[in-house]
């Protein structure tokens, strides 16, 4: 199935049923914090759109699953993400240290105050 018909449901259809429980996790809070969401695929990750921009991508790989809620966002909360492993733009984690729900709200609201305020 191409990137361009494949729905959020269908990736998360073919990931490990344990991550698939963790991202859905975080898929539904990104959802509750900010309800205009829209959901979409890019870079063939799920991907929650705000304002036409991405808020929050999230994707498993085989041993760990990563969430990319914008580089700012990693860069303002990065003494909160010591423990965890961080590129310029994502965050990795397992079933053994998920993100703290508290993190993940805090992420992607900054993220969400940098859309509203058009700063990136």
């Amino acid at each position: 199935m191409s990137e361009k018909t494949m729905t959020v449901n269908e990736y998360l259809d073919g990931v490990d049923p344990d991550f698939r429980t963790e991202l859905e996790r975080i898929r539904k809070l990104v959802i509750e914090l900010v309800p205009s969401v829209e959901e979409s695929m890019s870079y063939r990750m799920p991907t929650l759109k705000y304002k036409d921009r991405a808020l929050v991508y999230f994707t498993a790989s085989k041993k760990h699953m990563s969430f990319y809620p914008s580089s700012w966002a990693i860069d303002e909360f990065k003494d909160r993400l010591q423990g965890y492993k961080t590129s310029a733009h994502a965050i990795q984690f397992t079933l053994d240290k998920p993100l703290p729900t508290e993190l993940i709200e805090d992420l992607v609201l900054f993220h969400k105050r940098q859309i509203d305020e058009d700063r990136h």
